[in-house]
């Protein structure tokens, strides 16, 4: 993975050597891995530390993996982690039920290594830009939330509607903008200040507006 950030896998399969083969193909493309034998060790330890992606064996003792599956779809903490199944059951239904219980994929046993990488790799890209994006989306209605606030501290004139400074305080509104947003701020020189700093510039101006009218 070129990526600095290591996904993390979970396997959970009750047969060790299971675990063994899938996690040296795994760590071999950069993945760190995890692994459990039984479903509620798996479930133990997504409480501790959440994965990217898990793959399932079904057929397990004391809890399956569709169980397993069911228990992590219902929760609002680790319903979005993506499930592939990797199963001996090749039955139709088998398929279909995974895939219904909310499983991204379903690869059967014996399966083909470069194959399942692949179809590993896509589901973690996939997996990491939706993360990318929620993260991106939450930043901006974070920063979209403080500006609203800004509205009633902006330093309007009751009467002649201009922009007061009060000891510098559109200064600190302007620098609390730029650092929480993308937006660039331009100035313009009032009318007053026109006259005052530059007067013939002004004349000009006030000759031109004299003849429009």
């Amino acid at each position: 993975m070129e990526n600095k950030y290591q996904p993390i896998i979970l396997i959970v399969d009750d047969v060790s050597i299971n675990l063994q083969v899938l996690g040296n193909i795994l760590k071999k493309s950069g993945y760190k891995i995890s692994a459990a034998l039984s479903g509620k060790q798996a479930l133990t330890i997504i409480e501790n530390t959440k994965p990217d992606l898990i793959l399932l064996d079904i057929m397990m003792p004391e809890m399956d993996g569709f169980e397993m599956c069911k228990i992590l779809k219902s929760k609002p903490e680790t319903k979005d982690i993506p499930i592939i199944f990797l199963t001996a059951k090749t039955e139709k239904q088998d398929v279909i039920d995974g895939i219904n219980l909310g499983a991204v994929d379903y690869v059967t046993k014996p399966f083909n290594s470069t194959e399942l990488l692949a179809r590993v790799n896509n589901h973690i890209e996939l997996k990491l830009s939706k993360d990318e994006l929620q993260r991106v989306n939450k930043e901006l209605t974070n920063s979209l939330a403080q500006i609203k606030l800004l509205k009633g501290l902006i330093p309007i004139c009751a009467n002649c509607k201009k922009i007061r400074d009060d000891t510098g305080f559109w200064q600190e509104v302007e620098s609390y903008i730029s650092h929480h947003t993308d937006a660039n701020f331009s100035h313009g020189i009032c009318p007053d200040c026109m006259k005052e700093l530059y007067p013939d510039i002004y004349k000009t101006l006030q000759e031109r507006d004299n003849k429009l009218e």
